[in-house]
C-alpha cells in the first residue's frame, strides 16, 4: 500500500513538472549552429569577428563574436538562421591583430561580408556588402558583376575567393588573384590612413557609421583608378593615393561624428557594364574618368 502511494506520488510530481516545463522557465532554448571563415588582407590572426545584429560595425553585448587563429581562421556559434540574417563584421585591432603580409597591425580597421556570405571576409567582401547595404536595388549578384568589371578583371574570376590562397597557387587566374591581393593591401592603407577619423582614438574607439560608410563609397568610386595604381606598378605612396588620401580626410573629417547612414547611393551607383569604368586606348585599358574626374570624391 504504502509502494502505491509513493507511486502515485511521483506520477503526479512528474505531471506538474511536465505542465511547467520540467520546473525551468517554461522557454525552449533556439537551436544553434555553428559559423567558420577566414579573414585576410593577408591573413589576419587576433581580429574580432562578430555578427553584427545591429549594424553598428562594433561588438555589442549579446553579438556571436569570435577571435581569428593562425591562418585567419574563425568559428563560432550563432543562433540558427542568424547567419543568414545579419552581415559579419571584422575589427583589425592595433597592436592585437597580426598581418600575414606585415605583420602587427598599427592603425584599426574594419571589414564586412554580406549575410550568410562570410566564408572569406575580406576588402572585396566588404566592397560587395557595402554596395547592397547602400543601394537596396543591387543584388549579390550584380555586386559582384560590378566589381569584378571595375577591377578589369575576366568574368571567371570569383570576387568571394580566397586570394590568397588563389594567388599561391598555379592556375589560370593565379595572376588574377594576386593581383587582387595587392589591391586588397592598397585599399586597407587607405582605410588605415581615416582610421582616426572614421574609428576615433587611432582606430581603437567608436565606429562613425556615416564616415565609415562614406569612406567605403570614396573608395568604390575609385576603383578603376586604384585598380590602374597597382596594374602600373605604383605604390601606396603614389601621386594618386597620396591625393586620395587627403582628400578623403578632409572629406570625412567634415562630416559629424553621429551622423547615420543617409543615403549613400550616389557612391554606389547599380551600374554594372565594363564599359562605364574602362575603355581602351593606346594599346591599354584606362580607367574610364565618369566617376567624378577621377578622383570620384562627394
Amino acid at each position: 500500500m504504502k509502494r502505491q502511494v509513493l507511486a502515485a506520488l511521483a506520477a503526479i510530481a512528474a505531471a506538474t513538472l511536465a505542465g511547467c516545463g520540467g520546473g525551468g522557465s517554461g522557454t525552449t532554448t533556439a537551436a544553434s549552429t555553428t559559423v567558420s571563415g577566414t579573414v585576410a588582407d593577408g591573413y589576419l590572426a587576433n581580429a574580432q569577428v562578430f555578427l553584427d545584429k545591429n549594424g553598428n560595425y562594433q561588438l555589442d553585448p549579446g553579438e556571436p563574436n569570435a577571435m581569428t587563429t593562425t591562418g585567419g581562421k574563425y568559428t563560432m556559434t550563432v543562433t540558427a538562421g542568424d547567419q543568414t540574417k545579419y552581415p559579419m563584421v571584422v575589427r583589425a585591432i592595433a597592436g592585437t591583430t597580426t598581418d600575414q603580409d606585415s605583420g602587427t597591425v598599427g592603425q584599426g580597421y574594419v571589414m564586412t561580408a554580406p549575410a550568410g556570405i562570410a566564408g572569406f571576409i575580406s576588402p572585396m567582401s566588404t566592397l560587395i556588402e557595402e554596395k547592397m547595404a547602400a543601394n537596396p536595388g543591387m543584388t549579390l549578384t550584380d555586386a559582384m558583376v560590378q566589381l569584378r568589371n571595375q577591377l578589369n578583371l575576366p568574368a571567371t574570376m570569383s570576387m568571394l575567393g580566397d586570394y590568397v590562397a588563389g594567388g599561391s597557387q598555379a592556375g589560370t587566374n593565379q595572376t588574377n588573384y594576386q593581383f587582387m591581393h595587392q589591391l586588397a593591401q592598397q585599399m586597407v592603407t587607405l582605410m588605415q590612413s581615416q582610421a582616426g577619423t572614421v574609428m576615433g582614438s587611432g582606430g581603437s574607439g567608436t565606429v562613425y557609421a556615416g564616415r565609415y560608410r562614406a569612406m567605403m563609397g570614396t573608395i568604390n568610386q575609385n576603383l578603376p583608378q586604384l585598380a590602374n595604381n597597382v596594374t602600373t606598378g605604383a605604390g601606396t605612396g603614389s601621386t594618386f593615393m597620396t591625393t586620395m588620401r587627403t582628400q578623403m580626410q578632409a572629406m570625412l573629417g567634415s562630416m559629424p561624428m553621429t551622423a547615420g547612414f543617409g543615403n549613400y547611393s550616389s557612391l554606389f551607383r547599380n551600374m554594372t557594364s565594363h564599359s562605364y569604368f574602362w575603355n581602351y586606348s593606346g594599346n591599354s585599358w584606362q580607367p574610364h574618368n565618369g566617376m567624378g574626374g577621377g578622383m570620384g570624391m562627394m
